[in-house]
């Protein structure tokens, strides 16, 4: 019954469509990125945000060890950019791909990302499989082009307004 429920809730989750970020971070002489979709916002007061990383992942422990990270949101033509930071290449020749600079404190981020969202790891709380990390914001770049990379059901889509109801 339980791999019937797992599978289950596995389908249920395809049908969440969200937008695709590469969550980068850098400490010990290294950085690191990987693509993700398990990102949210969570207060406005303080400003932040939750970022879900697997525990078995390459950039678990480096993120659990640094005090900044950040979430940097796609754009639809940044496909092959999130393939990349999909873990097919080493960490560092993940950032041999796009278009990269550093904050003042060495942070990576994408320069002609949709909006990068800098953080300071504020707490890391572990369940399941996952580390649930919250990153206050301390602070954004935000394009004036709105045209999020969107993921679910497998694929890869655009965000596109609905017609108005006749």
């Amino acid at each position: 019954m339980m791999y019937q429920q797992e599978a289950s809730f596995r389908d249920a989750m395809r049908r969440l469509a969200a937008t695709v970020t590469i969550i980068s971070t850098s400490g010990q002489g290294r950085r690191h990125g990987i693509t993700a979709t398990a990102v949210t916002s969570l207060s406005m007061d303080p400003p932040s945000l939750l970022v879900c990383v697997n525990r078995s992942g390459s950039l678990h422990d480096l993120l659990a060890e640094t005090d900044r990270f950040c979430v940097n949101l796609l754009r639809e033509e940044q496909v092959a950019l999130s393939n990349v930071f999909s873990g097919k290449l080493a960490p560092e020749e993940r950032f041999l791909h796009g278009s990269w600079a550093e904050d003042e404190h060495g942070l990576p981020y994408i320069a002609d990302a949709q909006s990068s969202i800098f953080c300071r790891k504020q707490d890391a709380i572990q369940y399941g499989s996952h580390s649930i990390f919250i990153g206050e914001v301390e602070s954004t770049l935000v394009s004036e082009d709105i045209r999020p990379l969107l993921y679910g059901n497998g694929s890869y889509g655009r965000c596109a307004p609905l017609e108005a109801a006749a």
